[in-house]
C-alpha cells in the first residue's frame, strides 16, 4: 500500500496485473487491466534481474545503497544480455 499511496498523485492511465484478487481492492476498476499476457514479460525481466544482480536480492554484503549504482548495474546487465558489451567476454 505504501507504493500505491505514492502513486495517487500521478496520472495513471492503466494498471496491468495478473488475476490476484487483492489488486482489485486498491486499483480503480476503470484503469485496472487483468491479463497474464500483459505481465508475463515484466515478470521475466524481474526474474533475470534477481538472478544476475545480487543487489536485487536480500540484504547481504551485495545490496544497493545508491540508486545511481542500481541504474548502472541494470544498464550493464541489459547491455551484456543483448551482446552489446564485447569487452567483458
Amino acid at each position: 500500500m505504501k507504493l500505491w499511496d505514492k502513486l495517487k498523485g500521478i496520472d495513471i492511465r492503466q494498471g496491468m496485473t495478473d488475476y490476484w484478487k487483492a489488486y482489485a481492492e486498491f486499483i480503480p476498476g476503470d484503469i485496472h487491466i487483468k491479463s497474464k499476457s500483459e505481465t508475463f514479460t515484466v515478470e521475466g525481466y524481474n526474474s533475470i534481474f534477481r538472478h544476475f544482480l545480487a543487489r536485487l536480492r536480500r540484504k547481504t554484503k551485495c545490496y544497493t545503497k545508491s540508486l545511481e549504482m542500481l541504474k548502472y548495474s541494470i544498464l550493464l546487465l541489459m547491455k551484456y544480455r543483448n551482446n552489446e558489451l564485447t569487452m567483458i567476454d
